[in-house]
């Protein structure tokens, strides 16, 4: 985790300026954060004889609302949060930025201290500028921790939700592939002591496979549960590496030729061996790319077609992509497919839960990514989802 350093306010002389310049630096846990924070820091320390600057480094994943109140698209994100207006500066090369605005920053307060000085507000203006970032720390801390709990009300509530469905799920729908294995195995038991039965070997391997298919249902479900209960418990461990996505998503592909072939899938790949690193966990974007290939094998016909790719999207982000030639996903579904427990209704004859994209969303977000899908009716659905470049 990055060290923000502390508030830092410079000047040229004992008695500060009446007026300073607040920054707020955003950055994330990527390693590149601390040559961002140093680079911009190094700057403001050649200019600090020029005016009263104060700036406070901000860690997104610790007080995302206010990534959220800045409107902030990318990191690394500067803010000039004071004097008026606000403005932001964002991207790689923020010192350039930075050097080429801090002239009008400089000539915007030399006026305001005219300005100040002409009306004699002189000393209740320094007065007020020593104290607003004081106020405005203060005023971040206590927002910050009434964002925590609101989420860990949100979350508590969430648990109690979710306790219920799994009651209901288990009540209903692990009924039916028990009863079904129970009279498969039943039917068995029978068998053994009734010889036209036994003749019929090719009814009892229908039978086995049956009972088998049935266990490998609830087997899915229970884990599917499980699965969603510890990202609701707050249990997703995020530790993060390096991780060449070419190599991964090739050696799951290989795991899946099995099942292409059982379905007589063609399956397109467009896997640049140029693509950056990411920045992530490796077994928790498997999970994610096992997901999307999981439901495209399922929803894809037979003899249809899956496409797997990435795409360097921005220097920043990587995009990957899972295609089908399935039935498609209305549009007014395409976000709600997304929550957990949510199923369309062709799937309710299809074994799971609707968890698997649920848990995609959350591990896709505990990455600073982005998962959506592209869709047209009959024609088969795009999922996309995004990873930080590792720098």
């Amino acid at each position: 985790m990055l060290e923000p350093p502390n508030l830092k306010t410079t000047s040229e002389s004992d008695i500060p300026a009446p007026v300073s310049i607040q920054l707020l630096l955003f950055v994330d846990e990527r390693p590149s954060s601390y040559e961002h924070i140093r680079q911009i820091q190094g700057y403001l320390d050649s200019v600090k004889t020029d005016n009263l600057w104060e700036l406070q480094v901000i860690e997104i994943h610790e007080q995302p609302h206010l990534v959220e109140h800045f409107r902030l698209v990318a990191t690394p994100a500067l803010v000039k949060v004071a004097p008026e207006p606000r403005q932001t500066l964002a991207g790689s090369n923020i010192v350039n930025q930075l050097k080429k605005w801090w002239p009008r920053w400089k000539l915007a307060i030399e006026e305001e201290k005219i300005e100040q000085s002409k009306n004699g507000q002189n000393i209740a203006k320094t007065s007020e500028s020593l104290n607003s970032l004081k106020y405005s720390s203060e005023l971040i801390r206590l927002s910050d921790q009434i964002f925590r709990l609101n989420q860990e009300k949100e979350e508590l509530l969430q648990q109690l939700k979710f306790k219920d469905q799994v009651l209901a799920m288990l009540a209903h729908d692990l009924r039916s592939p028990l009863t079904a294995a129970s009279i498969a195995v039943e039917t068995l038991e029978i068998a053994q002591n009734n010889q036209n039965i036994q003749r019929h070997a090719q009814l009892k391997e229908q039978l086995y496979q049956q009972a088998r298919k049935q266990f490998r249902v609830m087997n899915r479900l229970i884990t599917d549960m499980l699965q969603a209960s510890k990202s609701l418990n707050g249990q997703l461990q995020v530790k993060y590496s390096q991780v060449f996505l070419p190599e991964l998503c090739e050696e799951i592909l290989r795991q899946y030729q099995d099942r292409f072939n059982a379905k007589c899938l063609t399956l397109s790949q467009d896997i640049p061996q140029d693509i950056p690193l990411v920045y992530g966990n490796q077994e928790l974007i498997r999970q994610v790319i096992v997901n999307l290939l999981d439901n495209a094998i399922k929803y894809t016909p037979e003899e249809g077609e899956v496409t797997v790719s990435i795409l360097h999207r921005t220097t920043q982000k990587i995009q990957v992509s899972v295609c089908d030639t399935g039935p498609g996903i209305p549009e007014e579904k395409r976000e709600l497919i997304f929550e957990g427990h949510f199923r369309l209704k062709r799937d309710q004859e299809k074994e799971g839960y609707g968890l698997g994209l649920s848990l995609c969303r959350k591990i896709v977000r505990a990455h600073y990514g982005q998962i959506w899908v592209d869709s047209i009716l009959g024609q088969g659905s795009c999922f996309h989802f995004t990873l930080p470049v590792y720098r």
